[in-house]
């Protein structure tokens, strides 16, 4: 499942910059992607069509702005044409229609609790009272990017999540702050239960090779229907 989750992922964050959608925005979407999943099977909705279907809903909630449908569609075909040939040999097959009546869907399943508190903001924080770092916050930030693919963010409170990346980027870094992570006040077993969750991914990385392996796990998949021209 975690395999499957990465490349399901991978498209959000793909989508996302193809639009220049904040990080905030992708990290919404995928967190609403991932509650769905959380209480429906995959057979519910196909995951294609509630990838876009996350960031048109996240990028009205992180007031970010509405996405034009007509713009939305066309990255879905052209990422899912340029970037994702190996893993899905049809066109992107869905419409307008399908993301707004899916929206309905997504809304009613996440019960309208549509405000997500992600790890940024305290991460900013953290590494300030440490000392501004630029390359610890550069690296710590993309680890929390790099999080967004396990289930941390179902798990732990945001600020737990930006201290555990923190602490790995310490130690790929090899910066010293044990002092100072001694001084929090936190539940120094959760921080570790994180960075765990992130180390493993980062292990699986080295492995897993996702053009090789995506197709058999999609095969084993329902297959989205043709959507009808529109």
């Amino acid at each position: 499942m975690l395999h499957i989750n990465c490349g399901r992922l991978k498209v959000i964050q793909t989508l996302g910059e193809h639009l220049k959608l904040r990080q905030q925005v992708i990290a919404t979407a995928t967190v609403y992607f991932k509650r769905f999943y959380a209480r429906n099977s995959l057979k519910c909705i196909d995951p294609l069509l509630l990838a876009p279907t996350c960031i048109f809903l996240a990028s009205k909630v992180e007031e970010f702005g509405v996405i034009s449908n007509s713009r939305l569609i066309t990255t879905c075909q052209t990422v899912i044409k340029n970037k994702f040939s190996y893993a899905y040999t049809q066109e992107f097959p869905y419409r307008t229609n399908h993301i707004l009546e899916c929206e309905f869907y997504l809304l009613e399943n996440l019960d309208c609790c549509l405000i997500v508190y992600q790890p940024y903001r305290p991460l900013l924080q953290l590494v300030q009272d440490i000392g501004h770092e630029e390359q610890l916050l550069t690296l710590a930030w993309r680890i929390v990017n790099d999080s967004l693919r396990t289930d941390v963010s179902l798990l732990y409170p945001p600020y737990q999540i930006a201290i555990g990346c923190l602490q790995i980027a310490c130690v790929i870094l090899q910066k010293d702050h044990k002092a100072w992570f001694a001084e929090l006040n936190v539940d120094i077993e959760k921080i570790q239960e994180i960075a765990r969750y992130i180390i493993n991914l980062f292990e699986l990385w080295k492995t897993y090779d996702e053009k090789k392996e995506i197709q058999g796990l999609l095969s084993k998949m329902p297959k989205p229907k043709p959507a009808p021209q529109r």
